[in-house]
């Protein structure tokens, strides 16, 4: 009896285990799918706990075979979880409403899971006395959750991804259906073990198909959120990595958001980067926060007075790609390779905030602000930071998203700019793929400069560039009258920071407010 019983809280353990991973599978996929990342985790781990108690609430409809109906809800479970992934891939592929199956897949894998903890309790009830029961059964549970969180955090999605965790947890809840099938079936009757055999055996065997075609059909999936050919795909710890290719030219996809073109990366990369390092006049240590495809570390490195690049991207996986896969090494000149080039692979917050180091320069080439993770790279308490380690006559400039068709957002790191003591400059280019971007360009205050007046009286003749020349500089910094004035208010925008986080709303919603 004792066997049964730690049998039973073993089944337990391996099924909070696989609970809490499912949870943060379906959230992750959300995320992917939906964007909006806190949202997202938040509405789908509610929905899971709500229906979690749903389940709970259900269990009590069993009434006797109590064995045979927690291993029958393992089972199915092990289903529905093991294919979670390849449902939303292959619903994305010809529906608009992948989210609608995630949602209803939270749903329905909330209520087999809420159902597993009453069930076992009342299972073990004949072994232990209720207080012991409860304490053990539910302590196991949670026991699993923690390893769970570990496992999903630093195996199951940096290595094997959204396409195999799922089948690693359906395996596991279907062991524990087999497991407790073969070592309790003595108290099943014969019609109940010949029918739960054969729907193990179907289970077992969609499971095993289903993880060899799941590659296949997830890459069919993603294939269709993008218009050209997929000719690379990784499932990073914190990011999806596309690569797509049309013609001559390929895409940089970080989360399904555009992040480079090879068609017209030029007409991004100089004016992010010649700019600040013209006005820095002769800049010898440059830091650059994210960038690992490497095309600004190229341009920093026409700067002969530079002794010193510090690269800091979070991401391992993109800057192992800008170094070592032959379009990127191509496109960047091999430039990780260069000696002056340092790379780090931590957070940028926690960076700026640690390093004793001093910059000429500041270049911040990240992703677009659509969540509170990345707004904290966008925020006054990063720029004060920056101030901070920037030199007398230094230079910073980031990417700023468009500044007509996500105005608010543009504006809003202006002004987190100027409250972190920077006088800036507002700069644009027509990107072809991209459309209009911007950039925010910081001097400190004080320094006695007006920005516009004193670019455009530098000479970028002898610039190596493909785009950018004196003509251009003219350009990028003219913008014409506010194209929304009676309707968009911009006065209200807000500073964004890390404790009020207004920018990944603003980005968010863009200037659909106007029409």
């Amino acid at each position: 009896m004792k066997n049964h019983s730690a049998l039973l809280k073993g089944a337990l353990f391996v099924t909070g285990f696989s609970g809490i991973v499912a949870e943060y599978v379906l959230s992750t996929m959300a995320s992917y799918f939906l964007g909006d990342s806190v949202l997202q985790w938040t509405m789908i781990m509610s929905v899971m706990l709500f229906s979690m108690g749903l389940g709970s609430r259900l269990s009590k409809l069993f009434n006797t075979k109590l064995l045979l109906a927690f291993v029958c809800i393992e089972v199915v479970l092990s289903l529905f979880v093991s294919f979670s992934a390849v449902v939303a891939y292959t619903m994305a592929a010809f529906t608009i409403y992948s989210g609608f199956a995630i949602y209803v897949m939270s749903i329905i894998i909330g209520l087999f899971i809420g159902m597993e903890i009453p069930l076992v309790i009342r299972l073990n009830d004949e072994f232990e006395v209720l207080r012991v029961n409860v304490a053990s059964v539910v302590e196991k549970d949670y026991y699993g959750s923690l390893v769970g969180g570990f496992f999903f955090a630093m195996v199951g999605l940096p290595y094997l991804g959204l396409t195999y965790t799922p089948f690693v947890l359906g395996f596991l809840n279907f062991m524990v259906a087999l497991s407790l099938f073969l070592v309790l079936k003595q108290y099943l009757s014969k019609a109940e073990i010949r029918n739960m055999f054969l729907l193990i055996l179907l289970v077992g065997c969609s499971i095993c198909v289903g993880a060899f075609k799941a590659q296949k059909i997830i890459l069919f999936g993603e294939q269709s959120k993008y218009k050209d050919k997929v000719v690379f795909e990784q499932q990073s710890k914190y990011q999806k990595i596309v690569i797509t290719q049309w013609k001559d030219d390929f895409w940089i996809f970080i989360n399904s958001n555009q992040q480079l073109c090879t068609l017209d990366e030029v007409a991004y990369h100089e004016p992010l980067v010649h700019p600040a390092m013209k006005l820095a006049q002769l800049p010898q240590q440059v830091l650059v926060m994210g960038g690992g495809d490497g095309c600004a570390l190229r341009e920093i490195l026409k700067y002969p007075s530079v002794k010193e690049i510090t690269l800091v991207d979070l991401d391992p996986a993109m800057t192992t790609l800008g170094a070592t896969h032959p379009l990127l090494t191509k496109l960047n000149q091999h430039a990780f390779q260069n000696p002056k080039v340092k790379v780090l692979n931590q957070d940028g917050y926690n960076y700026i905030q640690d390093t004793p180091s001093y910059f000429d320069v500041i270049i911040i080439d990240l992703p677009d602000p659509k969540t509170i993770e990345l707004g904290r790279l966008y925020s006054y308490e990063f720029y004060t930071q920056c101030y901070r380690h920037l030199r007398p006559n230094g230079v910073i400039i980031t990417q700023a998203g468009s500044p007509y068709y996500a105005t608010k957002a543009f504006v809003s790191i202006d002004k987190s700019f100027q409250a972190a003591g920077f006088s800036t400059l507002r700069l644009h280019n027509q990107i072809l793929t991209l459309g209009e971007w911007g950039w925010i360009l910081g001097v400190k205050q004080g320094r006695g400069l007006e920005l516009k007046k004193e670019l455009r009286k530098i000479d970028f003749s002898s610039l190596k560039t493909q785009w950018l020349n004196n003509e251009a500089i003219e350009l990028i910094t003219s913008f014409g009258k506010n194209i929304y004035p009676n309707t968009l208010d911009t006065d209200s925008v807000e500073v964004n920071s890390v404790h009020h986080p207004v920018l990944y709303k603003y980005y968010l919603k863009g200037n659909w407010d106007i029409y």
